[in-house]
Order: structure tokens, then sequence, then C-alpha cells
């Protein structure tokens, strides 16, 4: 919901201090009504603001992005940070092949080769703790290509 301050206390500070505490606007008065139903009119043409997803979910692989936990049918995964991210990644483009590329930019921020193996190391890894004990595998290599995250189709 957006807010707008209208107040008499029109200093730099009071402005500011407005601003961090939350408000979309400030309006001091006195001021023209035309003014604040301008102002009114430019907040409604904002788009929404959509609620981010906190858990991301790819069949029975379930990912809580606050609390940073990963289970699959209910059982608790542990993931080192990069596999984390990766995972992360993968859920959030579910279906879609992402190449060894994309993924190197993306987790390890050009800081890698693009000859190295930490890509095939980490989906190892990966692929060790959420589909080895199961047994519908869900990330999924295409071949010279990159990989996925999907369930059955």
């Amino acid at each position: 919901m957006p807010v707008i301050f209208l107040t008499s206390m029109g200093g730099v500070h009071d402005r500011v201090e407005g601003l961090e505490a939350g408000a979309d606007d400030y309006l001091v008065k006195p001021f023209a009504f035309s003014e604040l139903l301008a102002r009114i009119n430019a907040l409604g043409r904002r788009p929404p603001i959509a609620a981010e997803k906190t858990k991301l979910k790819v069949a029975d692989l379930e990912l809580d992005l606050f609390s940073r936990l990963a289970s699959r049918d209910g059982i608790a995964i542990e993931l080192l940070p990069r596999e984390f991210a990766l995972l992360e990644l993968l859920m959030r483009n579910e279906g879609r092949v992402l190449t060894k590329t994309m993924l190197l930019e993306r987790i390890w921020n050009f800081n890698f080769d693009p000859q190295s193996t930490v890509v095939e190391t980490h989906i190892s890894r990966l692929r060790a703790k959420i589909d080895k004990p199961f047994s519908v595998p869900l990330l999924h290599n295409t071949r010279n290509t990159g990989y996925s995250i999907h369930g059955q189709r």
C-alpha cells in the first residue's frame, strides 16, 4: 500500500527521515490539492509489487530460500553454499536448459576458466544429494548443451 506523508515539517532532515521510515512520497504543507492528486495518480501508476517466492518446489524437491534448507520427499538435504546457489538457479529456471557458461557466469561470476570442470563437479555432488537416494531423477544433462531440473514428463 503506497504511503504519502502530508506534513508541515519541511526540512531536508524531516523529508529524508520520512522517506527512510517508509513513505513513498512526502508532501509539505501548504500544498495545492491538484499536486496531491497528481502524486496519488503517479503512485497508482506504479506496477504492484509482486510477492517474492520464498520456497521453490520441483516435484517432491523443496528449497526454502529464507531458512536455506533443502528437502526431498520430506528428507532434509544438506547443501554447501555453492550447491544451494546452483540448485536455486536451476529451480528458478525449471524445465529450461542452462548452459555451462550461464552457470559459470551466474554462480561463479566468471572467476573460473570456461575449460574448468567446476560445473560438472558441483552438478555431480548435487546429483548425489538430490537424485541418487531417490527413485526419480530430477537433475538432467542435455548432452553438449547444459543442465536442467524437472520432474517426470
